[in-house]
């Protein structure tokens, strides 16, 4: 048993830096990625989205470059029966696609995108308790083809989370008006 404890350590420790390494957007170019996009499939082991991802439906992320370079993300979600708006600003690193949220203690990382029909986001949460992870799944319009959602299941044990931990977002128009937006702080 002794010597089993430090391959186990070791172990522990190369997967732990495997999802510490996220892979980035090649040449990745913000002024493309911003615009609306739809949420439509999030995996995460944040307990708080565990105990909701049953009843999520489809929200929308809307993506605005600042001139400083920072991203400003707008999330809206059906939550608790109400349209619910949470408002982030990221600071751009010195890695293109690679941004981070100060008070919130948040990465976000552009994996994957082309812009035009999908992204794959990752996220790290370091705030509360214990740090979570999450892989979002954004596309230009509510429809997501088998072999992207398929893509982006594969991602998910690369990352460290496990697929009971996906939801697949029900496509919804709830929030779409402006005017029904509760704003919440982020």
């Amino acid at each position: 048993m002794p010597a089993l404890l430090p391959s186990l350590a070791l172990t522990l420790l190369c997967l732990l830096q495997a999802v510490a390494e996220v892979p980035l957007q090649p040449n990745f170019n913000a002024e493309k990625f911003a615009g609306m996009w739809r949420v439509t499939a999030v995996a995460s082991n944040c307990p708080v989205f565990l105990k909701m991802k049953d009843d999520m439906k489809s929200s929308t992320a809307t993506i605005s470059i600042t001139s400083e370079g920072d991203l400003a993300m707008t999330l809206v979600w059906l939550l608790m029966g109400k349209c619910q708006k949470f408002e982030v600003l990221f600071q751009h690193s010195k890695e293109a696609g690679h941004y981070l949220a100060a008070q919130e203690q948040k990465e976000l990382h552009v994996m994957e995108t082309d812009y035009s029909h999908y992204a794959i986001l990752h996220e790290v949460q370091r705030g509360g308790q214990e740090p979570s992870t999450g892989l979002q799944l954004l596309t230009r319009d509510q429809n997501v083809s088998p072999q992207l959602l398929q893509k982006f299941k594969e991602l998910i044990p690369s990352m460290g989370l496990a697929e009971e931990m996906l939801a697949v977002l029900p496509a919804s128009d709830q929030c779409m008006a402006e005017g029904s937006w509760v704003s919440l702080p982020a």
